[in-house]
């Protein structure tokens, strides 16, 4: 039976010298245009996408806390209308807004 799932294992990445190989070996067939600009690239310790992508994501600083909290909540359609028509960054001032009415509403 097939399954969707991904496989687990990953080639083994290959060493500097394997890459310094494979460039002398190249063949040189056209002029500067054709040549591939290496110096930035990235060579990883492998273990896949999700390894790759981890290690060059940024880690937060030292001490700093994540600033908002991912919640699911509920609102009426015509609250997410109004917000959403008015344009990119609709999330940013319904907080807003929420925020101007706590204020408004403590003591």
């Amino acid at each position: 039976m097939p399954t969707n799932a991904k496989l687990k294992t990953t080639l083994r990445p290959f060493s500097p010298e394997c890459i310094a190989a494979a460039l002398e070996a190249a063949p040189d067939e056209g002029g500067e245009e054709d040549q591939v600009d290496w110096s930035r690239a990235i060579v990883t310790p492998g273990g896949g996408v999700e390894a790759t992508l981890a290690a060059l994501r940024r880690a937060r600083g030292p001490g700093r806390k994540p600033r908002k909290r991912a919640l699911t909540v509920r609102y009426s359609p015509e609250v997410v209308a109004y917000f959403k028509a008015t344009g990119q960054g609709w999330q940013t001032r319904m907080d807003e807004a929420l925020k101007e009415w706590i204020a408004q509403h403590s003591g």
